[in-house]
Formats: C-alpha cells, structure tokens, sequence
C-alpha cells in the first residue's frame, strides 16, 4: 500500500471511529465512551481504536468536535450569509429549532448533554463545551447589537438577556422531544424564541 493510500486509509478508519463516538456519546454521554464499546462496534481491535487518539479524553474531544461541526454545518452555515441583525436573528433561531427536531443525533443536542455532563466538572473537555457556548453566545449576541443599532429592535433590548432566554428554550426544546415526545414543542418554542427576542411570535 502506498504511503497516500495508507494515510487515506487510516483518516477514513479514524472518521469512521469519531462518528460511532458522537452516536454513542449522544445517549451514553462522553464518559460512556470506552475503547472495548467502539472497538465491538466497529469489529476492530481495542489497539486500532486508541492508536488513532492515545487516551480516551482525546476520543472525547474528537468526538466534541465533531459534534460541534454537524452543529455549525447545520445551523450557522445555512444563514451566515443572511443580512445581519434581525433577519439572521430570526433565521438563526429557526435552523437551531429545526436542528433539535432533526433528530440528527440520537440522544438530542449533544451540547446540551455535554453541558450537564461536565458542568460540575473540569479539564479539556468542559472547557471546550464552554468555548463552543462562548462561541454562539457571541454570535446570538452580535446580531441582537445589530438589530438594535439600526432599529430593527428597541434600545433597551438586552443582548445578554436575549442570549438566556433564547438557550434555555433551546434546551427546553430538547427535553421536551427526548423526554416526552411533544410533537407541538418546536413549534411552540420558536414562538417563545421570537418573543424573547421582541418581535410578534
């Protein structure tokens, strides 16, 4: 095998291992995530499997990362071109809405998950949860200034409290599907969503 086939080969055995650990991290969380689990089910040595990341919080932070890719891919991509302020504002809001309806992992939003797994905790992997909060907190927060700055909000509009309450729907949102299978939850909290930020649901 040549050495490009080989490194292929091996970027393709190691995507294949972080997509099993985002699925299994999804409904087991990260700590769930254990060399023997991802090795049964991928039919692959316990050896194979660690020697693409060393230690098991790599694996974790493999497999955060890539959940935060799916949910940038998901949700910011498909706006980001949109014009700043409300409009991505509320465009934002609808592709975070439709991202936890998905279903596209299958234990919900796994920095939801994630979040409550680690917020007691520390190291690497909590974090690197906070910097991807930080991350979209910053950019909810920059387009509520925007809105206001050309009067597509009122002044007083608290970006920070936008931020909050926006989140917490978001995380409402998710147990209310995972939890108890509300079909008319998504519904109801882009309502909320767009009442939190100040305009008519």
């Amino acid at each position: 095998m040549s050495p490009r086939r080989s490194a292929a080969a091996a970027r393709e055995t190691r995507e294949e291992i972080v997509a099993r650990a985002v699925a299994v991290a999804s409904t087991d969380g990260l700590e769930g995530l254990t060399i023997g689990r991802l090795a049964g089910d991928l039919s692959m040595s316990k050896a194979g499997v660690i020697g693409h990341f060393g230690t098991k919080e790599r694996l974790q932070l493999a497999a955060l990362e890539e959940a935060i890719a799916i949910f940038t891919r998901d949700v910011w991509e498909p706006v980001a071109a949109r014009d700043a302020g409300l409009e991505r504002l509320l465009a934002i809001c609808d592709a975070w809405v439709a991202h936890l309806r998905s279903g596209i992992f299958p234990g919900g939003c796994f920095l939801t998950a994630a979040s409550m797994e680690f917020d007691g905790r520390s190291g690497p992997v909590r974090e690197r949860v906070i910097d991807a909060l930080n991350l979209w907190r910053a950019v909810i927060e920059r387009d509520v200034r925007t809105a206001v700055e050309a009067g597509q909000l009122p002044a007083e509009t608290d970006p920070a409290q936008v931020w909050f309450e926006c989140n917490a729907l978001a995380i409402g949102l998710n147990q209310a599907l995972q939890l108890f299978g509300d079909d008319d939850a998504p519904a109801r909290a882009s309502r909320a969503m767009r009442r939190a930020i100040g305009v008519p649901a």
